[in-house]
């Protein structure tokens, strides 16, 4: 009755290397379909329930980096035994709010070990190479032998970035007393793996996800309905304007920015701000769409970025989970603003400099974090003088913005704020300094504005996109929560209709080939 070719649904189901299963192909889709299915017939069974959703988590990062899954396996059995210790030596709070101090400098080789551990298997498969060639590049220089570095053949496990944060986050917090660690391995397994935020976030902290591991499956209407909101434009995001503008543009220019004019450099500068907002948060809206549809509440992740009016206020924006990160577990640990201002420009840059290193192994994402730092201590400066200048023109900090402040200073920051986070994205994207270098020489020595009017004629698809992405990015947030509440109010059979009706869109418009997230390298 049925005539299955076994040995295609093998090579269908098994790791392929040039096809990770992401959440926009089909693949994924259709899994995601049977997975919901057993997920709410084992509603009432806690313990199958996680130990069912954590299997198919481990085959979903079996799909994405084949064996590697083994290490992600490691990272969990040793931050949960670490954690358990940790939580032994350290004690809790007793009800008086005292806290035991036994045991503290043991809790701290503890942690000692956990980064140890997830910094060390992050750094070798990510960092080898690049700190190889730095040392044979440098002790050339010093002692004038010709050294060179041999490439090791090291694949980079997809999100390893991501779930060796995670993980770390939940033993530094058992030491910092924020979180008891787990009893259950099963339910640490299932926290670190779960498969909607596994490879590219949110960075999803142990003390908001963990309380709703056990508790009874409740997925109301306002969160089914979120949630398809979420997924059909997170899909949008994604398959469409992202994969579009990138294969039929962006890619062109940043391969050979010298064979087109300046103008279209600084399109594709535009276009590149926009891919690469629509690829990441639009995975960030499937994650947080999919993880409702089961019952999780992930906390944001952008919150329209661009409409920023200060790198500070870009950064409260922007992968909102890595920025706070960053911001508890790094720049605090450095000391923060507790030491005076020369020591907090001092962290901020160390703070950046090192994000910039975990977006990647290059000096380009080394150089665009430093950027980002530098803005960021302008920015500090920039408040420090508005505080204390007599002139009332400047708008004093945390008052009510006068109509001088309103009408021309903020439209002016937000302009300029979002031309210096362009500007630096054309570091994140180019392959090297030269191409940086022909990317920024092109718009300024070649840029003819009636050269646009021809882009417009040869390049409408991509115009259209470029306008539906930005209008959607600016329009006030109230309409897309509008949007999304409306969403609730559909029974479920029409959103599910909605969502397969999206799919098919999707499958009719988007790339022919399906394009890797972007952070998927991160």
């Amino acid at each position: 009755m049925f005539d299955i070719d076994v040995n295609r649904l093998w090579e269908v189901l098994s790791y392929n290397p040039q096809s990770p299963m992401i959440f926009s192909s089909g693949l994924f889709l259709f899994l995601f379909l049977g997975v919901s299915l057993v997920y709410m017939l084992l509603q009432r069974t806690y313990t199958m329930r996680i130990l069912f959703v954590t299997l198919f988590s481990y085959y979903f990062y079996y799909k994405s980096s084949g064996l590697y899954f083994g290490l992600l396996a490691l990272v969990t059995v040793s931050d949960f035994l670490i954690g358990k210790k940790i939580g032994k030596m350290r004690g809790s709070d007793d009800e008086s709010g005292d806290k035991k101090s036994d045991g503290a400098t043991g809790a701290k080789c503890l942690v000692a070990l956990s980064l140890l551990i997830d910094l060390g298997l992050l750094c070798y498969f990510k960092y080898t190479n690049f700190f190889g060639r730095i040392f044979c590049e440098a002790a050339s220089q010093i002692d004038n032998v010709n050294m060179r570095w041999t490439e090791l053949d090291i694949f980079l496990p997809v999100g390893v970035s991501f779930f060796t944060f995670q993980s770390l986050s939940y033993t530094i917090d058992i030491y910092r007393r924020r979180i008891r660690p787990l009893d259950s391995l099963l339910d640490y397994a299932f926290y670190v793996s779960f498969f909607p935020q596994l490879v590219a976030g949110p960075i999803v902290r142990a003390a908001d996800f963990i309380p709703q591991i056990r508790r009874p499956l409740n997925v109301t209407n306002e969160m089914i309905g979120g949630g398809v909101y979420l997924i059909i434009t997170g899909l949008f995001k994604k398959a469409v304007i992202s994969d579009y503008i990138s294969v039929n543009f962006v890619e062109r220019v940043f391969d050979t920015p010298t064979l087109y004019s300046g103008v279209e450099n600084l399109l594709a500068v535009y276009g590149y701000t926009l891919q690469i907002y629509c690829d990441f948060s639009g995975y960030s809206d499937m994650a947080i769409g999919l993880a409702m549809l089961l019952g999780f509440e992930f906390p944001k992740n952008f919150d329209a970025p661009y409409k920023s009016k200060s790198i500070t206020e870009f950064w409260r924006r922007w992968h909102i989970s890595l920025s706070s990160w960053l911001k508890d577990y790094l720049y605090i640990s450095l000391g923060g603003n507790r030491h005076g201002k020369i020591r907090q420009y001092v962290n901020l840059m160390l703070t950046m400099l090192l994000g910039g290193l975990w977006h990647g192994a290059s000096l380009n994402f080394i150089l665009w974090g430093g950027l980002h730092g530098l803005f960021l201590c302008l920015d500090k400066l920039w408040s420090n003088v508005r505080s204390l200048s007599p002139l009332t023109f400047l708008g004093k900090k945390g008052e009510t913005p006068g109509m001088w402040e309103k009408t021309v200073l903020l439209p002016l920051s937000g302009v300029l704020t979002f031309h210096l986070v362009a500007a630096t994205w054309v570091l994140f994207r180019a392959q090297s300094f030269q191409v940086v270098k022909d990317v920024f020489s092109q718009i300024f020595t070649m840029f003819d504005i009636n050269i646009f009017e021809q882009w417009l004629q040869s390049y409408n698809g991509v115009a259209i996109l470029m306008l539906i992405g930005y209008v959607f990015h600016f329009a006030p947030s109230s309409w897309q929560n509008d949007m999304r509440k409306s969403m609730s109010y559909l029974p479920v059979p029409v959103l599910s209709l909605l969502l397969v009706l999206a799919i098919w869109v999707v499958i009719q418009v988007k790339s022919s080939d399906v394009q890797p997230f972007i952070y998927f390298q991160f």
